[in-house]
Formats: structure tokens, C-alpha cells, sequence
């Protein structure tokens, strides 16, 4: 049972790749001897980190905009244009927004579904072809879907699509699983708890302190945390697991 989680050589793709829990796991497959592409709204950003991780492993950018279907279908086609099959796919790339019940926009929540719930969707849809290329019974393609604790278990903070469309998540996986599990496709989703990211920035200097003394091993996410379980679901390691969501968040989701 040597190379349990080797992904050595693996093609990945990370959306939202150029900063958070993107850039994490990012960097643990670069560091770990995949070929990985890192995709951002940010052109600039997204450049700069793929030549900072370029000096670990093979590191790509590829900038885009996948909270439409017309920025998937273009990230999908310029992927294409450099791979000819694509292992593991990162649907990462997220968007959260908090408002007051009474005031809550409907802008708001149209940016935050369409990014969390229907991206993840579309984005696998374009890449089933490359997926296809890489899928065999004894190595099956993967697609991890970044969900969240707020999926399982609903915030305090008001932040309504952005809970209910991570709680779509976990069953948009469950449904994609079951029905691209014959074509040697496992999809399965992690759930992190509070992460230091830039979504999680404010909330963490204002109310840092008390995350950490409420979660069960009393800290925060670091980058091995998220990585690891990614790597495991992308290597032989998960070969045998698919419609899972594994919440990464220290154990505050299950007690």
C-alpha cells in the first residue's frame, strides 16, 4: 500500500486558486508533484501567485471569470487548449454576502447562488469531456467541490445565500456523484469550518477569539488541514469514496 496519496503527475484545475482555501490547496498539489492551473477573476493576482508557486512545481495561470457561463465556457476552452485530459477539478471559486432578513438584496443573492451553486455545476459540465479522457476504472477522475460548515449547520451571521447555496452544494455533489460514478468520475465536497482567509478576514479580527475558544481543538484551519484532505480525495488514497462531503473544520460542525 506504498503512494497511498501520491498525485504526482496529475493535471489539476483549482477555480478561485489565487488566494483563501484556493490558494491552499493550490500550493499542496504543486508541492506535491501535480501539474496544477489556478484560475481568478484577478488577472494580476492570479499571475503572481503561479510564479511564486511555479518555483515548488508546475504552476499555471489561467484567469477567469466563472461566475458566468460565458467566463466557464472560456476557462474551459483555454484549459483545453493546453491539456488534453484534466484529473482533478477544484470547484472552488465562491462569494458570500450578509444583510439584515428584512433588507437582504436580491443582487446580492443572485451573485452569491449563481457563484457557489450553479458554477460548480457548469464548470464540471464544460470539463466532463477532459474529465472523460482521464477516467479509468482503476484511476478515476475526481472532482471536489468546496462546500462549507455553514452548509451543515446554519450561522449565526445572516448570511442567507450563502448557507443555503453551500447546502446545495453538498447535494449538487451527492446527485453528480451518482450519476458520473459509472463513468469513473467521483465527486465529493469538503466542508471548512473558519479558515484565515479573505472571505473570513472581518469576521476573524472582530470575533477571532471566541472562534477559536467554541471549536473543539481551539484554532483555526491552517493549509496542511484543507490540502490534506484534498490530496486525499484526489489520490488512490480516495479512490474508493464519491457523493462524500468531509467537513475540515476541527470538529465544530459535530458536537
Amino acid at each position: 500500500m506504498k503512494q497511498l496519496f501520491d498525485v504526482r503527475g496529475k493535471v489539476v484545475l483549482v477555480t478561485g486558486g489565487s488566494r483563501g482555501i484556493g490558494e491552499m490547496i493550490a500550493r499542496g498539489f504543486v508541492e506535491n508533484g501535480a501539474t496544477v492551473y489556478i484560475s481568478s477573476r484577478k488577472a494580476e493576482v492570479c499571475d503572481s501567485l503561479a510564479e511564486e508557486l511555479s518555483a515548488y512545481g508546475a504552476c499555471h495561470s489561467l484567469p477567469a471569470d466563472v461566475g458566468s457561463l460565458a467566463g466557464i465556457e472560456a476557462l474551459a476552452a483555454a484549459l483545453t487548449a493546453r491539456e488534453s485530459k484534466l484529473d482533478v477539478l477544484v470547484n472552488n471559486a465562491g462569494a458570500a454576502w450578509g444583510a439584515p432578513i428584512d433588507d437582504y438584496p436580491e443582487d446580492g443573492w443572485d451573485k452569491v447562488v449563481d457563484l457557489n451553486m450553479k458554477a460548480p455545476f457548469f464548470m464540471t459540465q464544460k470539463l466532463l469531456p477532459l474529465l472523460r479522457q482521464s477516467a479509468k476504472a482503476d484511476a478515476p477522475a475526481r472532482v471536489i467541490n468546496i462546500a462549507s460548515v455553514n452548509g451543515i449547520e446554519p450561522p449565526a451571521l445572516e448570511t442567507y445565500a450563502y448557507s443555503s447555496s453551500k447546502a446545495g452544494c453538498i447535494m449538487l455533489t451527492r446527485h453528480m456523484a451518482k450519476r458520473l460514478a459509472a463513468e469513473h468520475i467521483l465527486v465529493n465536497a469538503i466542508a471548512p469550518g473558519p479558515f484565515p482567509s479573505q472571505m473570513m478576514a472581518a469576521t476573524l479580527a472582530k470575533h477571532g477569539d471566541a472562534i477559536r475558544a467554541q471549536n473543539p481543538l481551539g484554532r483555526t484551519g491552517e493549509p496542511e488541514d484543507i490540502a490534506g484532505v484534498a490530496i486525499f480525495l484526489a489520490s488512490r488514497a480516495g479512490s474508493y469514496t464519491t457523493g462524500a462531503t468531509i467537513p475540515c473544520d476541527g470538529g465544530s460542525a459535530e458536537v
